[in-house]
Order: structure tokens, then sequence, then C-alpha cells
């Protein structure tokens, strides 16, 4: 297999060089309640240039109307046939599992429930309701007696499914824990492993796919492990912006399987061309910038843009890297490019 060793260069803006735009929502376009800076301008001009928009996200809590009147909120109109989510998918793999109206034990938010009566199964609050699945989703309201139902229900033996297992979310506060928080509860009180849809896996690809019917898509995404990596296992082109949870010193660090096409500081990467990366010498040249890798670490010369810089620095660690994790110390390089923590 032949792994990614740099960015790609774009001589086209990105939102005329692909027919769609598969966003995800929290660290992209926004976080808890407030637009990132710059989503609201970058998504109106991506649509006015023909892009159209599509918001996949992990989050399994809200309803996708409940979503797409969020985005409306904010300044970004939505129509709930734009949103997919983490629910629908998860929806859709017990139904392919379980027999029609049946019985399921979830733990989630409305989005999730909506999601399994979509698909024409009956959701359900405790393990004594006879369930023929039991499924976690995120939500806010979580208490201790949903994740004991969860637990007793997978250890009668109920085959359980989760929507995602995102450690982490991103809100307006920071960093807090995610859905695959409250699934690792479960799976240290049974010893069992869910089924999984969210993304990186293929059923949420498969749901993206069936609802966007998106000929040339971008996935464009804040975190290296879901939306990046999702988009190299569904083999689409993906845009890296650092408005959330991976940071510039993880995307140096990013394993074959967790790099992306392209590199921004935020959305306004999908309206704008993108350099190339070149060799130079023995190093990598951005823009103004130069990287090379020494015997233990990565060193950055020159000046200007300064996602340029990461961008060659990136070329300079994969290439170090092959197929594994670039571990040579980026910190003095990194330092002062202003491109969040490192």
């Amino acid at each position: 297999m032949t792994h990614r060793t740099r960015p790609n260069g774009s001589e086209q803006a990105l939102d005329t060089a692909y027919d769609t735009a598969l966003l995800d929502l929290d660290g992209v376009v926004y976080a808890g309640g407030d637009a990132i800076a710059h989503a609201v301008d970058s998504l109106a001009a991506a649509r006015r240039d023909g892009m159209a928009l599509a918001y996949v996200t992990n989050n399994a809590s809200r309803t996708p109307q409940a979503v797409a009147e969020h985005l409306t909120r904010l300044g970004v109109p939505a129509a709930a046939e734009e949103v997919i989510t983490s629910a629908q998918a998860v929806a859709r793999l017990i139904a392919d599992q379980v027999p029609a109206g049946s019985n399921v034990l979830a733990v989630g938010g409305e989005g999730l429930f909506e999601a399994l009566r979509e698909r024409g199964l009956v959701p359900v609050e405790s393990a004594r309701d006879a369930p023929a699945a039991a499924v976690q989703g995120f939500s806010t309201e979580l208490r201790w007696p949903q994740l004991a139902e969860m637990a007793y229900a997978v250890s009668a033996g109920v085959p359980w499914f989760a929507s995602n297992t995102d450690l982490t979310i991103p809100t307006a506060r920071g960093i807090s824990p995610g859905n695959g928080a409250a699934v690792e509860v479960v799976r240290i009180a049974t010893g069992a492993t869910p089924q999984v849809a969210g993304k990186p896996l293929p059923p949420m690809h498969r749901e993206t796919v069936i609802r966007t019917g998106a000929k040339r898509p971008l996935v464009v995404g804040d975190r290296l492990d879901t939306d990046i990596e999702g988009a190299c296992a569904g083999g689409v082109d993906s845009l890296l912006v650092l408005t959330g949870v991976s940071t510039p010193g993880q995307l140096l660090a990013a394993e074959p399987k967790q790099r992306p096409t392209y590199v921004a500081a935020d959305l306004r990467g999908l309206l704008v061309a993108h350099p190339s990366v070149d060799p130079a010498g023995d190093g990598f040249r951005c823009g103004g910038w130069t990287a090379t890798a020494s015997s233990d670490t990565l060193v950055l010369d020159g000046g200007g843009e300064p996602v340029d810089g990461l961008r060659a620095l990136c070329a300079a660690a994969w290439t170090a890297a092959g197929d594994g994790s670039c571990r040579l110390d980026a910190d003095k390089a990194l330092t002062g490019l202003g491109l969040g923590h490192r």
C-alpha cells in the first residue's frame, strides 16, 4: 500500500474541485452552542460557489431537524435532509440484524430514539422489556441507572451496539467526555465489545453515501481518529481543520491511516487553492517555509503563512515515519506558528 507522505496541493479552490463537503459539526462548524470563527461566512461562500453541504456527525444526541435548526440559527441555513448522524447509521445496522418491530434498549438522546423509530424499531428503557438489541448514544443527561440497565442487558447476552466511541467532545468551555467514555463504563462492567457504527467505521460511510449521493466528496473534520481515518478507510479525500480536537503536534505524528489530504487552519481552507509541498534538498518546501528531519528533531526555517509551515513539517515528519508514527521532537518547530496547542 502507498502511504501519503505529504499534504496535497490543489490549483483549484476546494469548493470547486469537489462537489460535496461532508462536514463534521462539533469542532468544525460549532463548539457547544456557538459558531466557530469563519465557519458561517466560509460555508455561505462555498454554497454560492456550487458546493453541496452535508453535515455528518458522530454526535447521536439530537435529531437531524434539531441540528438543522441549530445551524440555521447560527447563520448556516440547513435542512434536516442535509444532516447525517451516527444515530441513523447505528439504527440501520441494528435493523439489518433484528426482526422489524423489535424492542431496542436505548440509552441516548432524542436523535437516537427517532432514528430507531425511522427503521421500524421500538426504543425501550429497561433490560426487563425483552430487548432484541441494546444501543448507546451520546446524551448530556446520562444517568447511572441507564448505564446499569445497559450492563444488565449486555451481561444477559443482548447484542450491544454503540453509535460511536469518541472518547471526547469539544464544547464552548473545552474538551468534555464523549459517548466512548460511557461505552467504556459498560465494557468494564461486562467484558463485552459493542458493534460500532460511527466514524471511522464503514456503517457511517455507508449511511453518508446513501443519504447524500455525493459523486466527488470531501470529508472535512477536526479529528484524525474519526473524520480523517474514516475518509482514508472509505477512499475519500479529506481536509483537516485545526479548530477542534486534533492538534498540530498530533497531525505530525499521524499514522498513515489518519493522514489528511489537505490541512487548513479553519473552514476558510475550503475557499482557496492549496499550495503544493515540494522536495527541497534534504527537506520539503511549502510557501516560504522549508522543513527538514534530523536524527531526532524536526527543523523549520523561513516565514510566511503559518499553515504552510505546518504542511512542510507534515511532509518531513510523514516521510521520516514511513508506515509508522513520527516520534521526532517538533516542539521548537511548532513554536511561533500560532496554530493552537501543540
